[in-house]
């Protein structure tokens, strides 16, 4: 499959440091492996959930889940055919995963959106998309106020797929088999801040059995407004 290169935003100083330090960053850590690519910064870190912080998940994405949505209208009715749902991030089953992706990553808290879960079906999927915004679209003043570009991206798989379900990068070469508790991390910018095409990449259509992932996005600005909760080391929020 060959997809043309496309331009969609421009360079930036700010999106290249936080490229540079969250790469450096994911790479001293020895939980982490890189993808076999040089199209786009990309990570793999196997376990980081456990199977009960899964099954919690999976009950909270089935309990609310919806249709999922797109930000820009598309022609394709199968474009993305699954649900999802926004789970409560401030909740204390939520906010503690949610917390430790961004510390993972080393990016503020408040500069990521609230976690979504997302469920494909059998037969269900999400054609060939990027997760940054194209900052030629009529929404990108919108997201200019609400923490601007996206920057990096972390998914991680809930469960095993029987068959199918599987997230393919074309341009980049790689394709991950959903894998229990496995995270995928990955760089949407290129080393000099603009958005990298080479990220594209598809929720491939579930043929047998359930796919349950959850996705983290992370903005170059501050994308939550007002207070961030913390924890004492018993656990409670403050």
């Amino acid at each position: 499959m060959k997809i043309a290169a496309k331009i969609q935003g421009s360079p930036s100083p700010a999106r290249a440091r936080i490229g540079r330090e969250v790469s450096a960053r994911l790479e001293a850590d020895p939980h982490i492996a890189r993808a076999k690519t040089e199209a786009a910064q990309m990570y793999t870190y196997p376990d980081f959930l456990t199977d009960e912080e899964c099954a919690t998940l999976i009950d909270l994405i089935d309990a609310a889940a919806r249709p999922s949505t797109l930000l820009a209208t598309h022609d394709d009715p199968e474009f993305r055919t699954s649900s999802s749902t926004d789970l409560d991030r401030w909740s204390d089953t939520v906010w503690p995963i949610d917390d430790r992706i961004a510390n993972l990553l080393g990016i503020p808290p408040e500069n990521a959106e609230t976690m979504q879960g997302q469920r494909y079906a059998p037969g269900q999927q999400f054609r060939a998309h990027c997760d940054y915004f194209h900052e030629s679209a009529p929404y990108w003043q919108k997201m200019l106020e609400y923490g601007g570009q996206r920057t990096w991206t972390a998914m991680i798989y809930l469960n095993d797929v029987e068959e199918g379900g599987a997230t393919w990068f074309p341009r980049a070469g790689v394709r991950f088999k959903p894998k229990k508790r496995m995270m995928v991390i990955w760089n949407n910018m290129l080393p000099d801040g603009s958005p990298n095409y080479d990220t594209i990449h598809e929720g491939m259509r579930v043929i047998e059995g359930q796919k349950y992932v959850i996705t983290k996005w992370f903005r170059e600005n501050a994308w939550v407004r007002g207070h961030i909760p913390t924890y004492t080391s018993d656990g409670t929020q403050r």
